[in-house]
């Protein structure tokens, strides 16, 4: 909130979110949050591809590429809140967790 303080866990998603508070970011508006959904071996299996897409909505792929790991991207457009960052990578891992994926980052364009 602009002007305001607003308090955040200590954790790691919570000192994102106080580096973007230092920031200036505007927690009032809907924003673009990416979510990067990791795998132990590449590709995933197109079973995972679908359960994110079915779930999330449009999903990218991004192949590995040099010293780079490959992973799976999808966006929520919604308020930035700790609540919805840590609810949605734990729903995310759990959703891959047969296909051995972990949704563990995720970030916004400042």
């Amino acid at each position: 909130m602009p002007g305001g303080c607003m308090k955040f866990p200590n954790d790691v998603d919570g000192d994102v979110l106080r580096s973007l508070q230092d920031q200036g970011f505007d927690f009032s508006q809907a924003v673009s949050i990416d979510f990067n959904v990791d795998f132990p071996y590449w590709p995933p299996s197109q079973k995972a591809l679908a359960i994110l897409e079915n779930t999330f909505g449009h999903i990218e792929v991004y192949e590995p590429e040099d010293e780079y790991e490959g992973y799976v991207l999808f966006q929520l457009n919604d308020l930035l809140t700790h609540d919805l960052v840590v609810s949605t990578q734990e729903a995310a891992t759990k959703l891959m967790q047969p296909y051995q994926g972990v949704c563990e980052s995720w970030g916004v364009l400042t």
